[in-house]
């Protein structure tokens, strides 16, 4: 067994994005990323002071705009309009979960698909579906160039992908299937899930229940992948239960230090594609 250290191979990533960053700067452009934080989850405060902290050490302009309950969903949507025109900003986030009050799927539409960095629009997984890749969600696109840098192919792999969200699930399927993976998407709901799981050559796993995953959900000598971030009394735990996995997986991410430092640093990897016009 192998762990796939995220926080290393982010560092790499991060490494050659400064390079390109300063040579950006050296041209008078800073890439720049706005980010729209609605309501006070504790979960989104720490995810939104992570992104900021990582654009600070990069060197990215990042701007917060906070807005609560009171704010009507038009003022959220002016703002966005407003990023959309302002040339100092390559990205815009919507920090998710809004509070429920609001139309998630509704205010992200208004983001110009091409500083649609989170790549949730519709332009973005439509583009994606289609295999004309644009901007791809930065949780997938962290996972596979994971992947990527331990050397797997996932060419004819079966890989099974536990949730359906449009922020990991789908996208990460719709990823893998371009590039010729064969791919079964599972979820809460699926019946004999274990039956399933077990045939997975790569699982990754983004259910959103602690430790949900166990051994005898996992082939022997799988690659396993998790993406779970559920927070239990003060402290993190993936979905998967890594003390009895990680005795049959022949790669594995921990929680944290795995795929959570892979998807802040494709989101930046994002920014700077946009501010370079390579995804105009």
């Amino acid at each position: 067994m192998k762990i796939i250290d995220g926080k290393l191979i982010a560092q790499e990533i991060r490494k050659n994005l400064k390079k390109e960053i300063d040579a950006l700067k050296n041209q008078e452009i800073t890439p720049g990323l706005g980010i729209i934080l609605v309501g006070n989850d504790p979960a989104s405060e720490i995810y939104v002071r992570n992104k900021m902290k990582a654009c600070k050490e990069l060197g990215l302009n990042a701007l917060l705009y906070r807005f609560d309950q009171t704010n009507r969903e038009e003022e959220i949507i002016d703002q966005i309009k407003q990023l959309n025109c302002d040339d100092r900003i390559h990205g815009i986030l919507v920090q998710s979960p809004l509070p429920s009050c609001f139309d998630e799927n509704h205010i992200i539409s208004y983001v110009a698909k091409e500083k649609d960095v989170d790549g949730f629009g519709l332009y973005n997984l439509g583009a994606l579906i289609s295999d004309q890749e644009h901007i791809i969600a930065a949780t997938p696109l962290g996972i596979l160039k994971m992947l990527e840098y331990e050397k797997v192919d996932v060419t004819g792999k079966h890989v099974v992908v536990v949730g359906a969200s449009l922020i990991v699930g789908r996208p990460m399927a719709m990823l893998l299937l371009n590039r010729g993976a064969t791919v079964t998407i599972a979820h809460d709901k699926t019946l004999n899930l274990a039956q399933i799981t077990q045939q997975a050559d790569i699982l990754i796993v983004a259910i959103g229940q602690a430790k949900f995953i166990t051994a005898e959900y996992v082939k022997e000598n799988a690659i396993v992948i998790d993406v779970g971030t559920n927070y239990i009394a003060g402290h993190l735990y993936g979905d998967v239960d890594f003390a009895s996995v990680s005795k049959k997986a022949s790669l594995i991410t921990p929680v944290p230090g795995g795929v959570g430092p892979m998807t802040i640093t494709m989101l930046l990897s994002n920014v700077v594609k946009q501010a370079k016009g390579k995804g105009d």
